[in-house]
């Protein structure tokens, strides 16, 4: 179905596609799907959606069960017998099918929530949380020292910051491509907003969450200062809704990098972790998260960040994209 109108707005823009299947509805976008997820994952996790649709169960139902799932995986993961931990495997990939069936149940049954988008940005938090526990545990059963728990913390702290802007850059990419509407895309300063509408009294545990979601964003941001730019530049020259040329010449520079998030997500780590797992060298997981991923990480934003300065500098200059602003 093609666009009417050659303008796409920033609230409501969309690249011209014809009319996307149920499985493609379900989906944020192709862009950002890693291989894995379209062929294993989305299918199981539709799947799962549509009979939590039949049956009634929410979005956010589904993801707190794949939180005590991921966790329930993490704990097995302790124990120094294979089986035990093969059980532990099935679970957390049984964890993430679920993890994808909230979303897909969300954006199929329009349940979407920004409540629920913090409480499934945070599932994956817990699964690994719980995991690295149980690895620090298990090798201190095995005769390693206290020491263990140095690099345990450090991979942990590095997976947060690794999840949390591999979550950012995929949603910055939807903004664009997609627009507000099929973004996930929040800021520090309409959280503040409705931060500060929100009573402690009345609404404790709603303003505690979005507290420590203000924090994870703001983490974010302050990570990506040339995105920050260009963001504000685009609020504040594009009102009525970006060009379309700005929209393809950046999905043309922008979707190669979705890779990297990819990369440091969830499907690299598990496969990594279970092999160490089947070779009995779990602390080689520490390992791979501190120097594997953390230098593709910082790659990462390194790149995105590049991505953003060019086209901050090509719209700050009244280049090419300033004649469509009015369209």
């Amino acid at each position: 179905m093609e666009q009417k109108n050659p303008q796409h707005l920033v609230g409501n823009h969309n690249i011209d596609q014809p009319i996307e299947s149920e499985f493609e509805q379900s989906l944020k976008s192709s862009d950002t799907e890693e291989r894995i997820d379209i062929w294993f994952y989305r299918p199981i996790g539709l799947f799962i959606a549509k009979i939590c649709a039949r049956a009634g169960i929410s979005p956010n139902a589904v993801t707190i069960t794949s939180i005590f799932i991921g966790v329930a995986a993490g704990i097995l993961f302790y124990y120094q017998d294979l089986w035990i931990n093969i059980i532990g495997m099935l679970l957390l990939v049984f964890a993430n099918s679920l993890d994808s069936a909230d979303g897909q149940l969300a954006r199929l049954t329009n349940q979407k929530s920004r409540f629920g988008r913090i409480l499934d940005g945070f599932a994956g938090d817990f699964w690994f949380a719980a995991i690295h526990i149980a690895l620090c545990l298990r090798l201190m059963d095995q005769g390693w020292s206290a020491w263990i728990w140095i690099p345990g913390v450090l991979a942990g702290v590095a997976h947060v910051f690794q999840s949390a802007m591999a979550d950012y850059y995929r949603n910055v990419h939807l903004f664009f491509i997609k627009g507000e509407n099929g973004s996930e895309l929040d800021n520090v300063h309409d959280l503040q907003i409705d931060f500060e509408k929100l009573s402690w009294k009345k609404d404790t545990f709603s303003k505690f969450v979005l507290n420590g979601y203000m924090g994870y964003t703001r983490m974010q941001e302050r990570l990506s200062p040339w995105l920050q730019k260009l963001l504000a530049v685009i609020k504040s020259k594009y009102k009525n809704g970006l060009p379309l040329n700005l929209i393809r010449d950046f999905r043309a520079q922008n979707k190669p990098l979705m890779k990297y998030t990819n990369i440091v997500q969830f499907n690299t780590r598990v496969i990594f972790l279970f092999l160490w797992i089947f070779i009995d060298q779990v602390w080689l997981y520490f390992v791979f998260d501190i120097l594997v991923l953390t230098p593709i990480l910082i790659y990462m934003v390194y790149r995105q960040e590049r991505v953003s300065k060019y086209f901050f500098s090509a719209i700050e200059r009244k280049s090419m994209y300033e004649h469509e602003n009015a369209l």
